[in-house]
């Protein structure tokens, strides 16, 4: 996320930006800073366009309109007790805890209270879908397909050639260097240097096939031979495992078989063709 110039914004040492930067302020004090108008819908839209991005907000929208296709198909509803419920979930957890707060997030996001009720009544559709769909082969597909959701604590260094990937496992196996300091020094990828290669705890499924395929079986410890990908070469150890209880990851069982009858009835046009 990128850094924002705001008022009391200051430099790491501690000083002020605003004294700081002063005397090239200067020039610029007479002009005037016009007054940001807000964004109109046929803005936001117009900068989709321009940024690439209609293409993955339209899939979006198709989605949310087969949903409330199929759901009007199978009637299935949601009841104003739970349209509250989600609204009161959604302010406890953002602090709209009064109606004042509550309106002016909706202002901040330029939506109606029809629009911000719509959302909701969207997502729990959504989920009672799956679960009409799915519910009744959740248990099945968990059985059949366990390790495809364990969950492992994965460490990385990532560097772009070979030589240098096999030199950093040599230095790991031979001379019992530390990851985490080989990691700080070496790693390509943001996040594992700045973490001493703790990449985070993750769905065997989420990872690169590449990379999952290859750790699957590892054990805790264990310190993966250099992995290529599009990315370069992945040295990996494996942190922890974590076996997945069907009651923490229903949820995710159901949007996978959710996600693939999608797919296979190739409900979505391909995009990236039309607006090339």
């Amino acid at each position: 996320m990128a850094e924002s110039l705001e008022k009391n914004a200051s430099f790491p040492n501690g000083g002020n930006l605003h004294t700081e930067l002063a005397p090239e302020l200067e020039s610029t004090d007479k002009f005037v800073l016009p007054e940001i108008a807000l964004a109109t819908n046929e803005d936001v839209i117009a900068y989709l366009r321009r940024s690439h991005k209609i293409a993955e907000i339209t899939v979006l929208a198709e989605r949310d309109a087969l949903v409330l296709s199929l759901c009007e198909q199978f009637d299935i509803t949601i009841s104003d007790e739970e349209l509250q419920a989600a609204g009161d979930t959604f302010r406890l957890e953002h602090k709209l805890l009064g109606a004042s707060e509550t309106l002016a997030w909706l202002q901040k996001q330029q939506i109606s209270v029809e629009d911000w009720t719509q959302g909701f009544r969207v997502a729990l559709l959504t989920n009672k879908l799956k679960e009409h769909l799915f519910g009744d082969s959740v248990d099945s597909h968990y059985l059949s397909n366990r390790n495809h959701y364990k969950r492992v604590a994965l460490s990385q260094i990532l560097v772009s050639d070979l030589t240098d990937a096999l030199k950093i496992i040599y230095t790991i196996r031979e001379e019992n260097a530390s990851f985490c300091a080989l990691a700080l020094e070496h790693s390509k990828g943001k996040q594992s240097r700045d973490n001493g290669g703790f990449v985070g705890i993750r769905f065997l499924s989420e990872l690169m096939p590449e990379i999952a395929q290859v750790i699957a079986l590892a054990k805790e410890g264990e310190v993966i031979e250099p992995v290529q990908t599009k990315l370069g070469y992945h040295i990996l150890r494996i942190e922890k495992w974590f076996p997945a209880e069907l009651s923490e990851i229903r949820e995710q069982v159901l949007e996978t078989l959710f996600q693939a009858w999608l797919k296979a009835g190739s409900v979505f046009v391909d995009h990236a063709e039309r607006y090339q």
